[in-house]
């Protein structure tokens, strides 16, 4: 769709998948996966007495944080399988604020562009960025399962 290619060219760096890829694929990560539909879902956070869910349709998936939460539930809003989770849970705060407003914006600066059209034009220029969205996350890949601890230590170097 050309409308979905100009509006990415429009948004620059202000792109979730180059976020994705410049600030968390470029560090120590580990990959998680969810069992849930290659769609645009809406997600929510819910804080129950065995401790925090992100809830995507009728599927729970626990987490360890509320910041871990908020950074799947973008992946999840997008319908991403596979994605990268920092390994350093100081970072995923402040990447999860990023990906959140991006997010916003994403859908403000669709809306703008799309004033006086018809609802039916919106809605499928919003699920073509969507996939877009969600197929350069899936080539840019969620690494390993774990990451690699491959650095010296202490009790290694004797």
């Amino acid at each position: 769709m050309k409308l979905v290619d100009e509006i990415r060219a429009q948004l620059g760096d202000q792109w979730i998948a180059e976020i994705y890829e410049k600030r968390v694929r470029s560090q120590r990560t580990r990959a998680y996966h969810l069992d849930i539909s290659a769609r645009e879902n809406s997600p929510e956070i819910l804080h129950t007495l065995l401790g925090i869910e992100l809830k995507v349709a009728n599927r729970r998936f626990a987490c360890p944080d509320l910041a871990t939460a908020r950074y799947m539930r973008v992946f999840a809003r997008l319908g991403c399988h596979s994605f990268a989770v920092p390994y350093d849970i100081t970072k995923i705060s402040v990447i999860a604020d990023e990906l959140e407003t991006l997010w916003h914006q994403m859908l403000l600066f669709v809306d703008d562009q799309m004033k006086g059209r018809e609802t039916s034009i919106k809605g499928r220029v919003r699920s073509s960025l969507v996939r877009k969205l969600r197929d350069e996350i899936d080539a840019i890949g969620a690494g390993d399962a774990m990451p690699a601890f491959d650095r010296p230590t202490r009790q290694s170097g004797r």
